[in-house]
Order: C-alpha cells, then sequence, then structure tokens
C-alpha cells in the first residue's frame, strides 16, 4: 500500500494516546447514542455524507455490537481478530470483511502494526451499486439487497483477497479519494466502489462465510458461474452429497430461483455480454452459452430482454 496512507494511518489518534494512558474501555459518546449497543453513522460520517473511512482504533476491544450503516473493513498491515455472529476470525493484510446492518462483531484488541480501516457506507450509497451487479444470483449481490432492505438475510461476507492484485488497487484508490480533497469526490467513489464489486463479483472463490448453509448456497452459485454451459442438478447435488430433490428445495429457499432460472440468468448475462463484445453470430454465441436449440434461445431471449439477439446487439454499437 501506498506509503502516504500507511505513514497517516500509522499515526497515534488522540483517542489512542487516552487508552495507551489507561483507558480501559471504548468511549461510547464516539460511537454511540446512550446505552444501546449500535455503532451510530451520524456519530462517524459528516452531515449529508454517504461514506467515510476512518482508521480503526487499535489497543482496545471493542466488545459486541451492531452498526446502524454498512461497514467494510480492510486490513492494510498486520491482522486483527473479529467475532462475528458467533463465529472467530482473524483478517490478514489485504484482507476484506463486510458487515451488514445485523451483523453482530466484537473486536480484539491490535496492536501498533496493525492497520485497518473502516469504511462507513449508507445503504444509500449501495444503491448506485447495483447496476454493477447485473441481474445473476450471486452472494454479493445479495448480501447489497439484504443491506438495502435491512432484512439481514446475509449479515457478513469475507473476501480473503490478499493476493488479487485489482482489488487492492481499487481499495487503495477508495482510501485515497477519501482522505485527500479531491474533485469530484462523489462520482470518483461511486464509480469505484462499482468497479471493486464487479472485481469481486466474478471471484467467488475469494470468498469465505463460516455459515454451513451459506457455504452450501456458494458452491452452488459458484457451480452456476463455471458450469453454466455443461453442468446439471444432479452432478451438483452428488457433489454436496444431497438428494436432487432436496437441493432443488434448498436452493429454491435461499436464492428466490430455481436451479434451472440460476442457469438461464447467467447464460442470457454472457450472451448479452458476448454481443456487446465479440463479432461471433448470434446462432454460435447461443451455442457457446449452452443452447442448442436455436428456436428457444431465441425465445427466451426475446421475453429476457424485449427483444431478438441482432437487436439487441444493434442497440448496444448504436448506443456507445
Amino acid at each position: 500500500m501506498n506509503d502516504q496512507i500507511i505513514t497517516r494511518l500509522s499515526q497515534i489518534t488522540e483517542e489512542e494516546k487516552e487508552i495507551l494512558a489507561g483507558r480501559r474501555s471504548i468511549d461510547r459518546s464516539i460511537y454511540m447514542d446512550g446505552s444501546r449497543d449500535v455503532i451510530s453513522g451520524e456519530k462517524l460520517l459528516e452531515r449529508g455524507k454517504l461514506i467515510a473511512v476512518r482508521p480503526h482504533t487499535r489497543f482496545i476491544a471493542f466488545p459486541e455490537h451492531t452498526h446502524d450503516y454498512v461497514e467494510m473493513v480492510y486490513m492494510c498491515q498486520g491482522e486483527t481478530t473479529h467475532t462475528v455472529d458467533g463465529n472467530r476470525m482473524v483478517l490478514h493484510a489485504g484482507e476484506l470483511l463486510m458487515l451488514g446492518q445485523n451483523a453482530r462483531q466484537a473486536i480484539e484488541p491490535a496492536g501498533e502494526r496493525d492497520l485497518a480501516v473502516n469504511f462507513i457506507v449508507r445503504p444509500a450509497f449501495l444503491g448506485g451499486i447495483l447496476r454493477f451487479l447485473g441481474d445473476e444470483e450471486t452472494p454479493l449481490r445479495r448480501f447489497v439487497l439484504s443491506c438495502l432492505r435491512g432484512d439481514g438475510e446475509i449479515d457478513y461476507l469475507l473476501f480473503r483477497a490478499a493476493d488479487y492484485l485489482p482489488v487492492q488497487n481499487l481499495i487503495e484508490n477508495l482510501i485515497w479519494t477519501l482522505i485527500q480533497d479531491t474533485p469530484n469526490k462523489r462520482g470518483i467513489l461511486q464509480m469505484t466502489m462499482g468497479l471493486l464489486f464487479a472485481q469481486l463479483l466474478s471471484h467467488t472463490d475469494l470468498l469465505t462465510v463460516a455459515d454451513e448453509e451459506q457455504q452450501t448456497t456458494m458452491r452452488v452459485l459458484r457451480y452456476v458461474e463455471e458450469r453454466y454451459r455443461d453442468g446439471s442438478l444432479t452432478e451438483i447435488a452428488a457433489e454436496l452429497n444431497y438428494e436432487v430433490s432436496g437441493l432443488s428445495r434448498f436452493i429454491q429457499r435461499k436464492t428466490g430461483q430455481s436451479y434451472t432460472e440460476l442457469v438461464q440468468e447467467k447464460r442470457l448475462s454472457q450472451t448479452a455480454w458476448m454481443l456487446r463484445n465479440t463479432e461471433e453470430r448470434v446462432e454460435d454465441i447461443a451455442r457457446a452459452v449452452g443452447y442448442e436449440n436455436i428456436s428457444y434461445f431465441h425465445r427466451i431471449f426475446q421475453r429476457r430482454f424485449g427483444m431478438t439477439p441482432k437487436k439487441y446487439r444493434d442497440l448496444e454499437l448504436t448506443d456507445f
């Protein structure tokens, strides 16, 4: 990470000076209103702002709490230990933890060289991110929708992204933009966050969750992502040691869609991408994404996009 950012994050804050001088618990007035164990965005965000970043306070434990905003914890250097919804996890340099409003989090004391930043994000800010996530059913898209609804369907996501350079660069850009007086800051932040989410979207292999049902859901979604051309519900059921009917019900319950609908959405999304970005014939694209029946492909494409594949391609080229 940029040396200027590390130097700035390394500075001992006034709050940390009090802790080093003997304070034994966090100063609740900095974070919370009254006796509720809810960290308040009003305390940490400037008036009217939807996003901010602040260094994680070291040298002291944070007792279990929730947030009334979405928090993203990024480890710049060293490590921190978190317990989220009863699951203990160590966050290493380059890793990213996303917490919804209903996630219950506790944090163990960090040392002087353990540098993390907390992104404080109003759910409204994430509304502008949805266009980067498409319509496919993915853990990240479901997390964003859950945050917008505030229903806690997915409380947290942990991305072990230390070795993935595009993610590191985009997070560094976010931090830099937030701590500098950058012109057009809001537009840059919206675009950069969207690109970050788009990168994470296509790398479910970086995603770690502790909940068994979430693990199964992610394995199904990853299977669809990788095997949408030729996979089958029978095959993934066997891999997961499920009865086919049982897995089918599980997928419907967890995603709101059937396995076939998930595959269909992925195939059509890939078709749209290929129409926009390649000169392949429509029939060849249809076969490439898994459709042998070309007439059927044309019908479902028209139903999904309201136009033929050729018109979709022509429209995209005209817009460009």
